[in-house]
């Protein structure tokens, strides 16, 4: 029998559940299908104009029922969607899960239909007296219910049955990361036996696309969507943002094998550590990112050549790629040149503060199918960069423990170490 507590004495946490959305399709079964065949879901943006914008590209999720209502909306349904697929999968109810829920979602502001729903009243009031006038006047709670952060997960709380006050938060890319490491934290400490963690992001709007713009963090390589996302090459010019979600059913692997629920892996360890050096920019010894790899092995009780295979963040911005280059040399030392690093955001571009949650799912997958995901559009090789990225095709191999990266702006670095099997 499995040992059920970990080297230091903790329960051991085990995945029994994982949902996925993104560009590529809806579901597990899609999604894998898609990205261990190097189909690329960038693709042009319908949403809304973009004749005078430098990105007109992107990995937005078209083809859901709130897909066309906003970020809000888009946000609960990733999430719902994605949870469901996750929670089936462990066997749970999906209305009674009875334990905490950990949302990574992003930061909330109002919708254009909602702003002109607010404005929509006669042009001579003075602009304040005229808001005010509006608002007062609307009957409806849904406009006040989009701009509260926490709406998107009390809503998930209710249609799960989850326990407890439902956590949201927000840590820029490293969200969906830092959503998992508080549900194993949860269990580890004895407050619950499972957790549902989920990271989704529907908040590709036009906003969006000019802000990170004006950061001179996207690609423009508009004429072929399907190449702009290069990371690690010596061409990339910054990475394309897109929508999705990922769920894990994160519970302590005594109480899954009490009730016979499959054990789709485990989760070993988890680091993280703040940069405070510049709002998008890495500390240029790369010392924050490698705390905390570093951190996350310690915390599994692996050492370095304990480690298959890496889920790059690999954004494919020149700075960031550059940065994990550094964290990762320096951890792993010489055999950095051989060790898979493959980066998924080449296929699904960067979904913000889903990516943690996704990669791990995409991560997990790749232990359990025995395939690694390639990094595609690697066709020019960045001297600077030597690492075996998985180029352009998938690679059979066994894997039996990940490493996975989410380094964020604002100086958010988290790490996450899984394993195929227990201890």
């Amino acid at each position: 029998m499995a040992n059920l507590n970990d080297h230091m004495g903790r329960p051991i946490v085990a995945v029994t559940g994982i949902g996925v959305v993104t560009s590529l399709g809806v579901g597990k079964a899609d999604n894998w299908a898609a990205l261990t065949s190097g189909k690329s879901g960038i693709h042009p943006i319908t949403r809304f104009p973009v004749d005078h914008l430098n990105t007109r590209i992107s990995g937005m999720v078209d083809f859901l029922p709130s897909s066309s209502k906003g970020a809000s909306p888009l946000t609960y349904e990733l999430a719902e969607t994605a949870a469901q697929e996750a929670v089936a999968e462990a066997g749970l109810d999906s209305g009674d899960f009875a334990g905490p829920l950990f949302l990574a979602s992003p930061p909330v502001e109002l919708d254009w239909a909602d702003r002109f729903s607010l404005y929509n009243s006669d042009k001579q009031d003075a602009g304040a007296e005229r808001l005010l006038r509006v608002a007062r006047a609307l009957k409806e709670l849904d406009i006040f219910e989009t701009t509260q952060f926490g709406s998107i997960a009390d809503r998930l709380a209710d249609r799960f049955g989850t326990r407890g006050l439902p956590i949201t938060l927000s840590t820029a890319c490293a969200s969906g990361a830092t959503a998992i490491q508080l549900g194993v934290e949860a269990i580890r400490r004895g407050e619950c036996d499972k957790a549902l963690s989920i990271g989704a992001d529907g908040s590709a709007t036009a906003e969006a696309l000019i802000r990170f713009s004006l950061l001179s963090a996207l690609s423009t390589h508009n004429d072929i969507p399907e190449k702009a996302s290069k990371p690690f090459s010596k061409d990339r010019d910054g990475f394309v943002l897109a929508e999705g979600s990922g769920a894990l059913v994160l519970e302590s692997l005594e109480a899954a094998l009490a009730r016979g629920a499959p054990i789709l892996g485990i989760m070993r360890g988890c680091g993280e550590k703040a940069d405070d050096f510049h709002r998008t920019r890495s500390k240029p010894d790369g010392s924050p990112a490698i705390a905390a790899v570093r951190a996350a092995l310690a915390d599994a009780g692996l050492s370095e050549d304990e480690i298959d295979y890496v889920n790059a963040h690999g954004t494919s911005t020149p700075e960031n790629d550059k940065m994990e280059h550094l964290s990762l040399s320096t951890v792993f030392g010489e055999r950095i040149g051989s060790m898979p690093i493959s980066s998924n955001k080449s296929m699904i571009g960067h979904t913000l503060s889903a990516a943690g949650a996704v990669e791990a799912a995409f991560s997990l997958m790749t232990m359990r199918e025995s395939v690694i995901p390639p990094t595609i559009n690697y066709d020019n090789p960045d001297p600077a960069i030597v690492l075996d990225v998985v180029p352009n095709k998938q690679r059979n191999a066994e894997v039996g423990t990940v490493l996975s990266n989410s380094f964020g702006f604002g100086g958010q670095n988290t790490c996450l170490v899984m394993a195929r099997e227990p201890v």
